[in-house]
């Protein structure tokens, strides 16, 4: 899962730093904060996956590897101008 969490960070990373007319879109206060508000949340999600596994919840594993697909897909389409 952490592995998967480091490719989610590159990826939001990219994506924030690619310039895309979407990221323009993005609302003020994360704009002006640099997508650290955004990266914030990102850390929220891996946190909160990574604590409920160590604590029995296993099957959120397979959950948090479909977000990281998703995560993979959106990021593809809006770098490679698809979107």
């Amino acid at each position: 899962m952490f592995l998967l969490g480091i490719g989610n960070f590159a990826l939001h990373r990219a994506v924030l730093e690619s310039g895309h007319p979407l990221v323009e879109q993005l609302p003020g206060l994360a704009q002006s904060l640099g997508g650290r508000l955004t990266l914030a949340a990102e850390f929220l999600v891996l946190l909160a996956a990574m604590l409920l596994v160590a604590n029995g919840w296993s099957e959120l594993a397979w959950v948090y590897a479909g977000y990281s697909a998703l995560n993979v897909a959106s990021a593809w389409l809006i770098l490679s101008g698809r979107v």
